[in-house]
Order: C-alpha cells, then structure tokens, then sequence
C-alpha cells in the first residue's frame, strides 16, 4: 500500500470510529423507575454478622460470596482489595424518608442510613448496565407497608387516587428536571424514560379484597403509567411475591396467580413480564433475618437474584420493543 493511500485509509477509520464514540458520547441517559414496597426499597443484608440479630452473618453478602451457589455471580461486587465496586455507568437516585442517595451503583442504596443493606437494584443495574451502551438512570421510589389498593391505586381503578401513586409520579419528574445538577457527569445528554420496575404485593397479598382485585390494579396501573409517560409500550417487569419460597400458605399462593393474571392482562401482549422468583428464596436458617420473611430474611443471594432475573427480564423486553420499532 502507498504511503498516500495507507493515510487515507487511517484517517476514514479514524473518522468512522469518532463519529461512532461521537454517537454514543451524546446518547440520551436511559431511566428505569424502580418501584414497589419493602421489597424494593432493599433489605438484604451486606455485611452485619452479630449472632443475635443477624445469625452470625448467615446469608449476608459477605457469606454469600463465599459460600452460595450464586457466588460467581456475584463475584463482581468486590475488589480484590476487599472494597466495594461501584459502576460509574450506572447511577441511583432514591430519595427516602430521611435522605436523598445519590451515586454509583454500589452497596448502601436502600431503605436505612448505612452501607450495610441493598436491594434488587444490584442485580437491575448489573444487567441493564452491561446491555446499553449510554448511561443508565435507577430511580427508586418505593416505600414500605403499602398497598397498590389504596396507597399506590392508579387513577383508572376509580375512587380516590393514592397518595404514592402520585408521590411516584412526582419523583420522576424532579428527577428528570434534576437530572444535571445531580449527575452534572451527563449534563447536557437528556433523558429518556425507558422502562418501570416492579416488586410489590405483600399488603395487598394478606387482605382478601386486595387479593381478589390485584389484577384489575396491576393492570390499570401500567396503563396509566404509560399514559402519564407518553409510551403505549413501556417495558414493565413485575417481580413475583416469592418470599417464603414453597412454604407459601394458600393466600400467597392465591397472590401469585393474581400477578400472574394481571401481567397477562396487560397490553399489548409481550410488552410486560412476571418474573418468578420463588426459586430464589433461601431458609431461615441459612439467612440473616430469621423472623424476617416477608424481607426475604434478608438473605443477600436471593435479592441479588431477584433483581439479576428482574434486569434480565427487563433487557429482553428492550431488544424486543426495538425489534418491532
């Protein structure tokens, strides 16, 4: 090859792959909104080990990654140093009753005021990270002990609307309006909402009118989530109340097939996904909480797996809207 035709030849490469880094540079942020109760808002324990309270560190993180069958999986989260990881692609906005975490996606973004807890979006965030090339957006608007038929009740169920319904809402919104001040690393790219989360179901699996109506919420409730966001088919990706694994009793049994019937009910029709995760719950005894069920005993493998399998789910549904677009 000439000299002349060798630096033709470098500078096309050069500029196909600038406009290409170029392209990606400015993609918009992507947002998911995690949303849901105590299950969302994270409480699998990292590192707390005291034989009364935490039977003796027995399923936290740290034991988990030595010791379950899920440890390679996880095996990311830790340094060789012993610190822990946090993915600068992906950030996590959770404002709670207390505070307002801002950050990487890293241990500590759940419900208490320590680095000692973490919730699904570990897993979320892992997923979605590795299959989008722009910068990815967790916001979490999840609060304990509230139902979907009363607390979260979507304006299309009638009567009054809840007061978390609206609060989510709202969330999103400031953080959209907020988005630069708060990750000033991506000023300037905008945001796009791009999918919804939810892990929910223990309020209304112990009352028998939230049981019987859940479909019919659930339902309503990625409707007019689409609605208020301008997209007919948004991703959805509701987890399964799998707490308490097989030992579940005939009411949370019921609950399941309620989500079940609700997810399908959604259209159109592959455009929201149920994601078992029975599968993934761990015994008591092997577990930090032990009296903690409706927590997931705060076992740190079974969350982490919840929100793998919820992220997974949520990528599939990504490729598959594209495919169709």
């Amino acid at each position: 090859m000439s000299k002349s035709r060798y630096f033709q030849v470098s500078f096309c490469l050069w500029l196909v792959c600038g406009i290409a880094v170029d392209a990606i540079a400015q993609q918009p942020i992507q947002m998911f909104v995690l949303a849901g109760q105590s299950d969302m808002e994270g409480h699998a324990v990292v590192d707390l080990d005291d034989p009364r309270d935490y039977n003796g560190g027995k399923g936290n993180l740290v034991w988990s990654m030595l010791h379950s069958d899920s440890k390679d999986l996880m095996a990311w989260l830790r340094k060789s140093d012993g610190t822990w990881t946090s993915r600068e692609d992906v950030a996590v906005r959770y404002q709670t009753d207390q505070d307002l975490r801002l950050g990487p996606l890293t241990i500590g973004m759940a419900v208490y005021r320590d680095k000692h807890h973490f919730g699904p979006e570990l897993g979320i965030g892992k997923r979605l990270g590795d299959a989008i090339d722009a910068p990815v957006l967790l916001v979490k608007t999840c609060w304990g002990g509230k139902s979907l038929r009363v607390d979260f009740r979507p304006p299309a169920s009638g009567g009054n609307v809840g007061p978390f319904y609206e609060k989510m809402i709202e969330q999103v919104e400031i953080a959209r309006r907020q988005v630069d001040q708060e990750f000033p690393q991506w000023r300037g790219r905008g945001v796009e909402l791009s999918g919804f989360f939810w892990f929910h179901g223990w309020n209304d699996m112990i009352d028998e009118q939230g049981r019987r109506e859940y479909p019919e919420h659930l339902k309503n409730l990625a409707a007019d989530l689409r609605r208020q966001w301008n997209d007919p088919t948004l991703p959805i990706v509701v987890g399964e109340l799998g707490n308490l694994g097989e030992d579940a009793d005939t009411n949370l049994r019921n609950f399941r097939s309620a989500q079940r019937d609700g997810v399908a009910g959604i259209e159109p029709i592959g455009s929201a996904a149920l994601v078992e995760t029975t599968q993934y719950a761990r015994p008591k005894e092997l577990s930090p909480n032990t009296t903690h069920g409706h927590h997931w005993f705060g076992n740190a493998e079974s969350y982490y797996l919840c929100g793998d399998a919820m992220g997974a789910a949520m990528v599939r549904l990504l490729e598959g809207k594209r495919a169709v677009q």
